[in-house]
């Protein structure tokens, strides 16, 4: 590894994290921790405006944050490859929570356990368990 990767990170935080832009952070907050047990680590509000300026979450040992999204902000999507031990669980818990279906639970050809979902901003949510202990290319 690079030793310009070296450095200081806080608990839960990786070297790359997602930073999700949204219209309606409050909402997709309480969907994550509704569907995907979502901890709230920080929040700070923009004094100017009362927005959510940034939020951290949590889910499992991974960290990202969230803010109110504005300008050229705004529509931004993106999708996340979570891993859980019930897929199916997982899933329904989502779609419980208003996530929309992109895919049911199936068995994938690359050894995963697989569905997809698409949360109130439209971020793709690909709810996934490893089938077998090893990586997609040994």
């Amino acid at each position: 590894m690079n030793k310009i990767f070296d450095t200081y990170r806080p608990e839960g935080f990786g070297t790359v994290n997602g930073y999700l832009f949204v219209e309606n952070p409050e909402a997709l907050i309480n969907f994550l921790e509704k569907a995907f047990f979502a901890e709230e680590i920080s929040r700070s509000i923009n004094p100017k405006n009362e927005d959510i300026a940034n939020v951290i979450l949590k889910i499992g040992n991974s960290c990202f944050m969230i803010s109110q999204a504005r300008g050229p902000f705004l529509n931004m999507r993106t999708a996340f490859y979570l891993y859980v031990d019930d897929v199916e669980e997982i899933h329904k818990r989502a779609v419980q929570n208003g996530a929309k279906v992109e895919f049911e639970p199936a068995n994938m050809d690359y050894e995963d356990r697989q569905s997809g979902i698409i949360d109130a901003s439209g971020n793709y949510w690909w709810i996934s368990k490893r089938l077998v202990k090893k990586g997609y290319h040994e």
